[in-house]
């Protein structure tokens, strides 16, 4: 397999530096007590919000020289910003979308004071100032497999003179200034595609550029939990050889009830070879709150992913699931939230993602832990080192493998949409073919969910109504 190349642009170390006039007697408030945000854009990527320290020209906290500790995994990491091959090239291609051609994107960086959000789709904030920075990825855009990271700003910059925050004064004869560094680097990762939708037992193919190749095949199935019986909606029956379930007891839950819920959905995923390399499978059902037709954050339905071990399963991560109602103007949600399950020894379970996707447009599950920081081994590994995986890769043995800055994501279409999910997975946690089939079984789980957390008075495709499936 290999993989395609991505690059990521980190902004961080972000500081705001207001010269302070002195101010008539009692008037005086500290900068700090007006809390700052940044809305940081790369040309037309969304917007992303972060907080920006306040620092009086005197504090000695205030950077004067560019951070030496800056990378993926340090806290200060304001946003990031992930570039495909094809952003790279419109670099080049359209200099329309960027302040200058030859590579050269435009990264706006505003800064607000007040608190965030808006009100009656007003934005609440004040503006203070803008800084408008040209970044130079032609490099990237060329080769981004052959290019090491790149510091392409790190220092002061001024927003201008007639910044002014309410409850203290600010010198008209000075500049505010913001301190930011921006670094670009190399992120190649794996890509891959579904074509068809999960219940529909397809095939997954790898994407290099025009290129796709087969890799995994999928199995979709509908379990009566009652009886313990398999109905396959896909064409060939396929029997686990030598797998015991007696784990799914321990990791659902006893609201096994009749009723209107959804459950017994699992998704195994073979290899060319035909043997099973992942398994996504419902282990709590997807019930209705009573006296809804919605399934709550309170009361979720879960998945659990494995792997295969010595001719079993070994739970790797469990998925839960839920609908969150929506606003006024606004449509529902489906909440998730994902563990890495952890042996007793190791002190518990690890959350790591948890947020939200539109039940109307969908989105995208995203596992990407930039900025954050520790780790167990404090090396870079894979997170599941299957036992048929490389051992000269020196990866350390799971669970006790790292996880640094972008590690997967998946596309999730909305309710009846249908859509064929795309799954990439960064390449520093993919050593087998086993690594890769665990990240296609999750992002299979959260494409399902989309349907189990369906309102119970809408209908189910039926792809996914069996027989044996209570609606």
């Amino acid at each position: 397999m290999y993989p395609c190349p991505f690059v990521r642009v980190l902004v961080g170390n972000l500081a705001l530096k207001i010269p302070v006039a002195a101010p008539p007697a009692g008037a005086c408030v500290h900068p700090s007590a007006s809390p700052c945000f940044a809305k940081i854009r790369l040309d037309k990527f969304p917007h992303q919000i972060a907080d920006v320290p306040l620092v009086t020209p005197d504090d000695h906290a205030a950077p004067d020289s560019p951070s030496t500790s800056f990378s993926s995994s340090s806290p200060s990491i304001a946003a990031r910003f992930h570039l495909s091959k094809a952003d790279l090239a419109r670099f080049v291609g359209k200099s329309s979308f960027f302040t200058s051609s030859s590579g050269r994107a435009k990264l706006e960086v505003s800064i607000y004071t007040g608190r965030r959000g808006s009100t009656c789709k007003v934005s609440s904030g004040q503006l203070l100032g803008k800084v408008t920075l040209s970044l130079d990825l032609k490099g990237f855009a060329k080769d981004a497999s052959t290019i090491n990271a790149v510091e392409l700003h790190s220092g002061w910059v001024s927003l201008g003179k007639k910044t002014a925050l309410k409850g203290f004064y600010s010198s008209p004869s000075l500049d505010t200034q913001l301190y930011l560094s921006v670094k670009a680097e190399p992120e190649p990762r794996f890509m891959f595609e579904f074509d068809g939708e999960p219940e529909c037992s397809p095939q997954v193919l790898q994407v290099q550029g025009t290129m796709r190749q087969t890799v995994f095949t999928c199995k979709f199935s509908c379990r009566n939990v009652a009886d313990r019986s398999f109905t396959f909606t896909s064409r060939s029956v396929f029997r686990e050889p030598g797998c015991s379930r007696s784990w799914l007891s321990s990791f659902g839950s006893e609201r096994e009830r009749p009723g209107r819920e959804r459950k017994g959905w699992s998704v195994t995923v073979h290899d060319l070879s035909g043997s099973s390399v992942a398994l996504a499978s419902m282990v709590t059902p997807f019930v209705a709150s009573p006296g809804t037709d919605r399934v709550s954050r309170s009361n979720p339905g879960a998945w659990l992913v494995l792997r295969p071990d010595e001719g079993t399963w070994r739970p790797w991560g469990r998925l839960e699931a839920w609908r969150e109602r929506g606003g006024a103007g606004v449509g529902d949600s489906l909440g998730y939230r994902f563990q890495l399950l952890l042996d007793a020894a190791m002190g518990g379970n690890i959350i790591l993602a948890e947020s939200t996707i539109s039940t109307v447009k969908g989105g995208q599950f995203i596992i990407d832990l930039t900025g954050c920081v520790g780790n167990p081994q404090g090396q870079s590994g894979s997170p599941v080192c299957s036992p048929t995986g490389n051992r000269d890769l020196n990866f350390a043995p799971w669970p006790f493998s790292s996880y640094r800055g972008f590690v997967m994501s998946s596309t999730v279409a909305g309710e009846g949409r249908g859509g064929r999910p795309t799954v990439d997975v960064g390449m520093h946690y993919v050593g087998c073919a086993e690594d890769a089939a665990v990240f296609v079984a999750l992002a299979a789980a959260v494409d399902l969910s989309m349907d189990a957390c369906r309102l119970f008075s809408h209908r189910l495709r039926k792809e996914l109504s069996a027989p044996d499936l209570l609606r």
